[in-house]
């Protein structure tokens, strides 16, 4: 079997690389509307990747957004059934000054292929997409297989969970198999047992109803980019710890034996310093690097501006100020809550030389698998299997909206087997996913199926 695999991959590896670069040149942007043409030619390009695979049944189903993509493959009413998540809309490319390369123009260097979406998660879907080919194609497949790939991740999953609630039956599966994340490095493999959740707000300061002259009115009137600044300064104590008032009371403190765990792996300080162009880390006192990005909660200004920002001086006192701010959460916490809390601290320290508005962008919860589930042991025992090493168990630091809504619609557990890495660029400038990575990926889902299958 592993002969079988091995063989095919060998053979058709440059046409996998090929095909998925393909995809990779189409401008699949979600959250911008001049891009709609886009996302309806890129699910079209994913259904006719999942009929060309080897699935009996590939369609592009509507949503009251964008459409999700799905396809099946069954190969015996006995036999367990595999739900395959993903999602083919990607980030923004912006600023595109900083690429060193068209984020639709794939370029292959150093062994990695630098565009958007390459790692998130186009390129991480499409493993399953031609997993799915060469179990297919060598008659090894041992499970049945389910594709649910989206287009509305990036902007939050708005819709998908409507749409899983009106298909249950067609979406029933044993377990959801998602590749969305990164592992700590190919050296040391990881599986995420969970990612965390996410509160994303905007806060607008409004002081004067115009712009004001800053040397006629300075002085005097309040200045929004300075209340906003002093406001965004207060969220964290001199020991980076979040003061929002309650943010931390239902937060469940991860015990010894799991930091011990993710501190398992060896972490070279210089090495993450020097790749990220920095001096000294950041965080909150008492964690380490590995658990910061993991099982604490984190409060994190995403964009800011106001006032005039083009070429050359202008000395304006700006009648406005805005801000955009993300919480990612942790269990128990919930995005709801968090959200209120979030709102009402900005409003409610505001002073009375300004208005302050707050509002939701979109949320999600945050989401935990048990590492002695059925689909967790089969993960890693695949990874075991390609890699040599027992992955070690680590939380992700990124988000998934939809996970627990997937999990409380199908009842079934999500298995997260991610082969991105923590420096692939996500939402950055030149992302990028390793070769290597892509091709190990593929490489180890097929053993997934078989393990999951054994159990089972």
């Amino acid at each position: 079997m592993s002969a079988a695999w091995k063989e095919y991959q060998e053979k058709n590896q440059d046409r996998f690389l090929t095909e998925m670069i393909d995809l990779l040149r189409i401008p699949s942007i979600s959250a911008k509307s001049e891009h709609k043409e886009d996302m309806l030619r890129c699910a079209e390009a994913v259904k006719k990747s999942l009929l060309e695979a080897g699935c009996e049944k590939a369609e592009v189903m509507p949503t009251k957004g964008y459409p999700v993509v799905y396809g099946e493959k069954i190969i015996s009413k006995d036999a367990p059934t595999v739900l395959v998540y993903g999602h083919y809309d990607v980030q923004p490319a912006d600023p595109l000054e900083l690429w060193h390369s068209g984020p639709f123009e794939p370029v292959i260097k150093d062994g990695k292929v630098f565009a958007r979406g390459s790692a998130d998660d186009k390129g991480q879907f499409y493993m399953h997409v031609k997993a799915l080919e060469l179990m297919s194609k060598t008659n090894t497949l041992t499970t049945n297989i389910k594709f649910l790939i989206e287009g509305e991740e990036e902007v939050g999953s708005p819709n998908l969970g409507a749409f899983v609630a009106a298909h249950k039956d067609l979406l029933k599966a044993d377990v959801i198999l998602i590749s969305d994340s990164a592992m700590l490095s190919m050296e040391n493999p990881s599986l995420d047992t969970g990612v965390r959740g996410l509160s994303y707000i905007e806060v607008e300061v409004t002081g004067a109803n115009r712009d004001l002259h800053s040397g006629t009115y300075g002085g005097a009137v309040a200045n929004p980019i300075t209340i906003l600044s002093k406001m965004i300064a207060s969220c964290h104590d001199e020991n980076n710890h979040i003061t929002i008032p309650g943010f931390y009371d239902d937060v469940v403190e991860a015990g010894p034996d799991e930091r011990a765990l993710i501190n398992k792996a060896p972490f070279d300080e210089a090495s993450y310093k020097s790749e990220l162009g920095i001096n000294e880390l950041w965080g909150e006192k008492g964690y380490s690097t590995y658990e910061r990005t993991g099982i604490r909660p984190t409060l994190e200004v995403n964009g800011i501006w106001g006032g005039y920002t083009g070429e050359g001086a202008k000395t304006v006192l700006p009648s406005k100020a805005y801000a955009k701010i993300s919480a990612r959460l942790v269990p128990n916490q919930s995005a709801d809550v968090i959200t209120k809390k979030l709102i009402d601290y900005f409003t409610s320290i505001a002073p009375a030389s300004v208005q302050v508005k707050a509002q939701l962008h979109h949320g999600g919860e945050p989401y935990m698998t048990p590492i002695d589930s059925k689909g967790y042991v089969a993960a890693a025992k695949a990874i075991e299997k390609t890699f040599g090493k027992t992955p070690i168990p680590v939380r992700g630091g990124g988000s998934i909206p939809i996970c627990s809504i997937l999990e409380k619609e199908l009842g079934i557990k999500i298995v997260f087997m991610g082969f991105g890495l923590d420096n692939d660029n996500l939402h950055s400038p030149n992302e990028k996913y390793n070769i290597e990575n892509f091709f190990k990926g593929i490489e180890t889902i097929p053993y997934f199926h078989h393990y999951f299958a054994q159990q089972s």
